[in-house]
């Protein structure tokens, strides 16, 4: 608000006053705008370049972060360099044009005159040939598909051949159409009513509503597919959980409320990820899908958490999130610099750990004994400083909550040393919901709860598919042809994971 000079205090000292406050509140401002812009436009990652971690470890006292050490069998020697690494995972030139599409030769040869030398007087003779390749497109097709069953009679009956069963029975679309519906919106992100003006340049006019009822349906066909689907992620020794906001239309509202998207991400051995729509963030959401799961749970400090590790009942175990207890203290950084880096550094060291197994390959009890001996020092030093300045920070600045943050989860945070098959953060269950953020910005919201929970469901099966790297649409193609006749108590044979081996 503006100041009247006329209303100023004269003493001093409460003058004095105001101005320190409204420096502190200018402060926070300008510190709240920073990282809105940062959030914005900036780098998202908290991960520190070895130039910073060696200036954070001099300023500190510690010792420099050690070169990553050369692996098993290369002699000692630096390892070869990709080109791939330097360009962004793209090799530098022409990449050859891919060799699975059908080839269609074009010969392009001189005129007849030409073929004789007017110097020499001789005739020109054939020597080889120079290739060059290109691509060309060509659009998709659309074709209508007319089924005939016939008709016999005899003098008591008439008799008509079947056919076999549809996804959706009585409707215009096949499976294909309806697959490429469902990736177009759930894999690429494409909404309905941009899919209607695709195919009008084809020249057929599909109703936005039509599609969306055809998606709907879809859902509901493969939903005891979905439930299998949740039982084989559930039987997982680590399950990783986040969750997600999505805006869902109300009609009882003048703006959209929030919903939630919460994914569930199954361990090594059993690759797959399965989706949640909840209304809300309350408890109940988490609590229905998980009342069968027992083992670990993966997740960062969300309090709806707690009643499942307090519980012996329950018998879930919390595993926290070392990345989302960095994001904290490399945000408080810019209050406490000093402080907050030499955490940072002691991070960045657990993190040269697992890089070093990842490179390594170690699994096991290989991994279980480098963590013991490599990473158990750095959490007890950690530790230890961690709680040095505890006391000399304040509990509410940004310092105090980070620090606050990684003492009240320190058992969950560290809980991946005693156990080779947990990991370190939670990174690969937040990478499973970048498509939702993705999806946000081109179909912006869900019409309804319903089309909350389809989008889950179908988006599940992408998702495992892109996991294992399956053709979403084949897959889709493929089931939503077979799954009318399908036998129930064959299902599991749908999965993603088991229709990829079958494939195989």
């Amino acid at each position: 608000m503006p100041v009247d000079p006329k209303t100023l205090p004269q003493d001093p000292e409460k003058l004095a006053k105001m101005v320190v406050d409204l420096t502190a509140q200018l402060d926070r401002t300008e510190r709240l705008l920073r990282q809105l812009i940062q959030a914005k436009t900036g780098r998202r990652s908290e991960q520190l370049s070895r130039e910073q971690l060696a200036l954070f470890a001099q300023e500190a006292g510690l010792p420099p972060p050690p070169e990553p050490p050369a692996s098993k069998d290369d002699g000692g020697d630096d390892p070869p360099v990709n080109p791939a690494s330097r360009t962004g995972g793209q090799t530098r030139g022409r990449k050859p044009l891919a060799q699975h599409l059908k080839r269609e030769r074009i010969e392009h040869d001189l005129p007849a005159e030409a073929k004789h030398c007017t110097d020499c007087a001789q005739d020109l003779r054939r020597m080889g040939e120079e290739v060059s390749e290109r691509y060309e497109y060509v659009p998709a097709q659309m074709k209508v598909i007319e089924e005939v069953c016939l008709k016999y009679a005899c003098a008591c009956r008439i008799t008509t051949a079947g056919k076999p069963a549809q996804p959706i029975e009585k409707s215009t679309a096949g499976a294909s159409l309806l697959a490429q519906v469902i990736v177009a919106k759930w894999a690429d992100h494409l909404p309905l009513h941009r899919q209607a003006k695709m195919f009008r340049r084809h020249g057929i006019d599909l109703a936005t509503q039509t599609m969306g009822d055809w998606v709907r349906q879809c859902a509901d066909l493969l939903q005891p597919l979905y439930l299998r689907l949740k039982k084989y992620v559930l039987q997982s020794k680590v399950v990783g959980t986040d969750d997600t906001p999505v805006k869902v239309l109300d009609r009882r509202l003048n703006q959209a409320r929030k919903g939630r998207i919460w994914p569930y991400v199954g361990d090594a051995q059993h690759p797959a990820i399965v989706y949640d729509y909840t209304p809300t963030r309350e408890r109940d959401g988490p609590e229905q899908f998980l009342r069968s799961y027992r083992g670990y749970l993966q997740a960062d400090a969300y309090v709806a958490y707690d009643s499942f590790f307090t519980s012996p009942q329950r018998g879930m175990t919390e595993v926290a999130c070392m990345a989302h207890a960095r994001r904290h203290v490399f945000a408080a950084q810019e209050t406490d610099p000093s402080r907050m880096r030499t955490v940072l550094l002691l991070i960045a060291q657990l993190y040269g750990v697992e890089r070093l197994a990842q490179r390594q390959n170690l699994s096991g009890e290989d991994l279980q004994l480098l963590r013991t001996q490599a990473s158990r020092p750095i959490l007890t030093q950690l530790e230890s400083y961690l709680r040095e300045i505890h006391e000399q920070l304040l509990p509410k600045s940004d310092a105090g909550r980070a620090i606050n943050y990684l003492l009240k989860n320190w058992a969950a945070l560290t809980r991946y040393c005693d156990d080779p098959d947990l990991s370190i953060d939670n990174n690969r269950t937040e990478r499973s919901i970048r498509g939702w953020a993705v999806g946000r910005a081109n179909w912006t919201f869900f019409g309804s709860d319903r089309g909350g929970r389809t989008a889950a469901v179908l988006r599940s099966f992408i998702a495992s598919c892109e996991l294992i790297k399956v053709d979403p649409f084949a897959w889709f193609h493929d089931v939503l042809a077979r799954i009318p006749g399908h036998p129930v108590n064959q299902l599991d044979q749908l999965l993603p994971h088991h229709w990829a081996a079958a494939r195989a």
